[in-house]
């Protein structure tokens, strides 16, 4: 499982990590930047996901779109951006190396110049329209932002959703999202991973000839935040859909902490698949749900686990919270068959091989060397990763499910038809969303 690379240094700070793969004559180059929603604050938030809009407008030597000219070249090309981190990635013909490094470094070093009040009110109109697309308007859309901003208190990094709160986006003024831009989108604040068919010691002088220059900006502290629930809190949220669905969330240890990975296979236990034991239960064998999904929402700084299901016409999602209870009661008693945890393991084995069968993308080797080494400050890291899930039993997932599932410290949301309340678990409160 272990990937060569080397890893470098610049003088400015910019982390450069070189994997040297010959298959195809192609290049990843991948750049990951330690910043995402839960460096903003509140009041002044989707500043991490705009930029991620506004990096590909052009900058100061390449004022037009960005994906124009790499296209040209045969690349391909995307980003991306979360609660923790935001990235951009390329991957070009092995001959286009130059142009990618080129245009990264000109919107890490020179993107201000090139940021009109035209360009951010743009793009700032078109996050706004996704957020409707994506939230408003998307039936269950809104689930996400009433379950985090349950899940942690206003002052929290992790309250508000990546996209940003409507409020927020339309008071913002150009001068906070440049000073927000040069705080964090700098080398020293950055990693940049190179896989696939590359030369390293050439690659890195064409790396040190484009980013070199750039200074290095201000230190960014790590953030630093907590969260707890000391009781169950029941949310009602009406929408414009036909059938109700119940969402049962609860916090989790952070991304690579202990536990994290045991509540990984107990999500997979619970609902990854047709053999799972609440999709036998829900949909199978008692047909009260039309589907059942569970996940571990792994981040930097505390995670979150979630079971959502969907009702079947003609039942109450009081009876899809007692029979997902009783199946968690079960499992935190008898704890996972042998069968399921080995099951578990094979698809974690499996995720890993799917995301190092490409050199580049979303989750291509390019991509998990940045992952850890911007995570752990590790890129190696790939074997302590799937160790964890290999060193998981039975006992240790009980444990875990056991210590951190209480039904008494969670979030319950349910979202029903509009005038349809009576469909909801009782007891629950109307949810705020803004």
């Amino acid at each position: 499982m272990n990937i060569a690379f080397s890893r470098h240094r610049l003088a400015n700070g910019l982390d450069v990590l070189l994997h040297e793969d010959h298959t195809c004559p192609i290049v990843a180059v991948n750049i990951w930047y330690h910043v995402g929603s839960k460096n903003e604050r509140p009041g002044h938030t989707g500043f991490a996901h705009l930029f991620e809009h506004l990096m590909f407008e052009g900058s100061q030597h390449h004022d037009r779109g960005y994906f124009h000219p790499l296209q040209g070249a045969g690349a391909s090309l995307n980003g991306s951006t979360n609660a923790d981190r935001t990235n951009y990635w390329e991957v070009v013909p092995s001959g286009a190396l130059e142009l990618a490094l080129w245009m990264e470094s000109d919107r890490m070093g020179f993107l201000l110049p090139a940021l009109t009040e035209a360009k951010f009110a743009n793009q700032r109109d078109v996050v706004l329209n996704e957020r409707r697309q994506n939230y408003e308007n998307r039936p269950y859309g809104l689930a996400s932002m009433a379950l985090l901003a349950a899940l942690y208190p206003p002052d929290h990094p992790y309250h508000w959703t990546t996209i940003g709160e409507i409020a927020d986006l339309e008071a913002v003024r150009l001068d906070e999202v440049r000073a927000f831009f040069q705080r964090y989108y700098h080398p020293a604040n950055a990693s940049l991973a190179l896989a696939g068919d590359i030369d390293p010691e050439a690659a890195l002088a064409l790396v040190r000839a484009c980013f070199e220059e750039i200074p290095a900006g201000p230190r960014v502290d790590p953030v630093r935040a907590s969260a707890s629930l000391e009781a169950e809190t029941r949310l009602l949220l009406e929408d414009r859909v036909e059938l109700p669905r119940l969402y049962i969330t609860w916090l989790t240890p952070a991304m690579f902490a202990d536990g994290d990975a045991e509540l990984d296979l107990a999500a997979d236990v619970l609902a990854n698949g047709k053999t799972s034991r609440l999709y036998r239960r829900l949909v199978f064998d008692e047909r009260i749900a039309t589907d059942v999904s569970a996940s571990q929402n792994s981040r930097e700084i505390g995670s979150f686990l979630q079971l959502a299901a969907t009702a079947a016409p003609g039942h109450a999602l009081a009876e899809l919270e007692r029979a997902m209870f009783e199946e968690i009661a079960r499992l935190t008693a008898d704890g996972p068959t042998d069968e399921e945890i080995e099951r578990g393991r094979i698809q974690a084995e499996s995720q890993f091989m799917f995301r190092l069968q490409t050199v580049g993308g979303f989750g291509g080797k390019s991509d998990q060397l940045n992952t850890y080494n911007v995570f752990v400050g590790d890129p190696g890291y790939f074997d302590r990763d799937l160790a964890r899930y290999r060193a998981a039993t039975a006992a240790s997932v009980r444990q875990a499910i056991e210590r951190h599932l209480s039904p008494g410290r969670r979030v319950t949301l349910s979202m029903v038809p509009r005038g349809r309340t009576e469909l909801a678990i009782p007891d629950s409160t109307p949810a705020v969303v803004s």
